[in-house]
């Protein structure tokens, strides 16, 4: 039994007056009317219509029921017309998750821009490192960076690329002075990033001779972000290889230098991925397009800067 189908012939038969005028509208037969309105009767064990054959007119249960019908019809109109209108017109609430110093540098101005374009959509921005579970952390859309994807359900759109570079503070450099060339790393002390992304104690790099591959003793700091690294390296605790969007504010202020500014690390993809690619919502959309239209540029630009601020 459909008791909204049901539902819907009760409220035409009442509207029409008539089961054959009800059956006209809704192309089906008088008799497919009549049979809907009595599964519906028999379901509620109450008569809704009392019949002759001239007219319908409703009982008093059953003007309560229309009027509940009426509601509860309007309602689901309402409810299917903000789904559909979800797939064509973004707004409500767009959850996202992002690596943390990826998002403070460049997702929240992004989000600002973004915005303006589509001031109905609101933005809930988690910062988090590590691998997103979609259903756990409840987001739309995570931003990740990886060497390569591993095999997934998930849907992935490349927004841009980044690498790491080799930096040092000041006061580490006229310590210890500076490495040439990667194998002079092993004789420093290193910080080393500790992720599922990078393998520890190993940095490989492309570079003049294309790509090489040093090994580390134990490092003297091992930590797991981005920025807990730089700030390490810019307290003079080692040398570490630190994401441009990461270490960009501490080569602008001069409290880090680019060793090694022939070599960098291999190219890192950062992807935006979301649940499925099938009615996929306009805001999920618009903003992963919104993504891979600007941010290649955004990236490019903090890439060329860091060069500048080495050659001062």
């Amino acid at each position: 039994m459909d008791i909204l189908q049901d539902m819907r012939v009760f409220v035409r038969v009442v509207e029409t007056g008539s089961f054959t005028a009800a059956a006209n509208g809704m192309d089906t037969t008088p008799g497919k009317t009549s049979r809907a309105v009595s599964d519906l009767e028999a379901h509620l064990r109450t008569r809704l219509l009392n019949r002759t054959t001239r007219r319908v007119a409703l009982t008093e249960a059953g003007e309560r029921y229309y009027d509940h019908c009426m509601q509860i019809l309007a309602l689901i109109e309402q409810a299917e017309a903000e789904a559909g209108d979800a797939h064509a017109r973004p707004f409500g609430k767009l959850r996202v998750r992002t690596p943390v110093g990826f998002g403070q540098h460049y997702l929240i101005k992004a989000i600002g821009a973004y915005q303006k374009l589509y001031p109905e959509v609101k933005v809930r921005l988690t910062l988090a490192n590590g691998t997103p579970d979609f259903i756990e952390d409840g987001c739309d859309v995570a931003i990740v960076g990886a060497l390569a994807l591993s095999d997934s359900e998930l849907i992935s759109q490349k927004v841009g690329s980044a690498f790491s570079i080799v930096c040092a503070s000041r006061t580490y450099i006229e310590a210890h002075g500076v490495p040439h060339k990667p194998d002079d790393l092993e004789a420093h002390s290193c910080i080393h990033l500790n992720t599922p992304e990078f393998p520890m104690n190993v940095w490989t790099f492309d570079g003049p001779n294309g790509k090489e591959s040093v090994r580390f003793r134990p490092a003297v700091l091992e930590v797991n972000t981005p920025e807990a690294l730089a700030t390490g390296v810019r307290e003079g605790l080692g040398i570490g290889l630190i994401p441009i969007y990461s270490a960009i504010s501490g080569l602008r202020n001069g409290e880090l230098a680019w060793v090694l500014p022939e070599y960098r690390s291999q190219e890192m993809g950062l992807y935006a991925m979301y649940p499925s690619r099938q009615y996929v919502d306009a805001k999920i959309r618009t903003w992963v397009d919104y993504l891979r239209d600007t941010m290649p540029a955004t990236l490019a630009a903090d890439q060329e800067a860091a060069r500048r601020f080495t050659q001062r």
